[in-house]
């Protein structure tokens, strides 16, 4: 892929908890402020925690948002999500979450994050990790600040 290319526009799935402190809620913020900064698409689950925040760190900085949703109602988006995208699957939606994004950068979370996380390696989408699990035998690029991911997830995709 160009440079030229990536740097006009991808699509990042962000993933993470759905409860979240609020150091996590900033990082998040962080994470969807660069994205959309960047000109980039934040992709999620939708709801609230880790996904609200990146949404409104995206929608801060002029970005788009879409949210895949676990139910059948498109309203039940948090307010930050531009496209909601309804799904009627539960925790079975944590597939495409993944599969909607070019890259993924996973955040702190617990086991429907991990899920995600393990359909982005079936996927074969590059995964940057701040702050989220450790896999052994599971390729993950750890880095420490919100640019830093965002950075990776751009040069994986070169």
């Amino acid at each position: 892929m160009s440079q030229r290319y990536r740097l006009i526009h991808m699509r990042v799935s962000v993933i993470g908890g759905g409860t979240i402190t609020n150091d996590e809620a900033d990082r998040a913020e962080a994470v969807g402020r660069e994205l959309g900064r960047r000109g980039h698409t934040v992709v999620c689950g939708g709801l609230g925690g880790t996904m609200e925040a990146v949404c409104r760190g995206a929608k801060d900085a002029d970005g788009t948002t879409i949210g895949i949703l676990p139910g059948d109602r498109r309203t039940a988006a948090n307010e930050y999500v531009d496209v909601p995208i309804a799904t009627g699957l539960a925790h079975a939606r944590n597939a495409l979450v993944p599969m909607n994004g070019d890259a993924v950068i996973a955040l702190s979370g617990g086991v429907g994050t991990l899920s995600e996380i393990a359909f982005a390696g079936i996927y074969g989408r590059p995964i940057v990790g701040l702050e989220t699990h450790e896999i052994d035998g599971f390729e993950i690029e750890t880095v420490e600040t919100p640019a830093a991911a965002v950075d990776a997830v751009e040069a994986a995709l070169e």
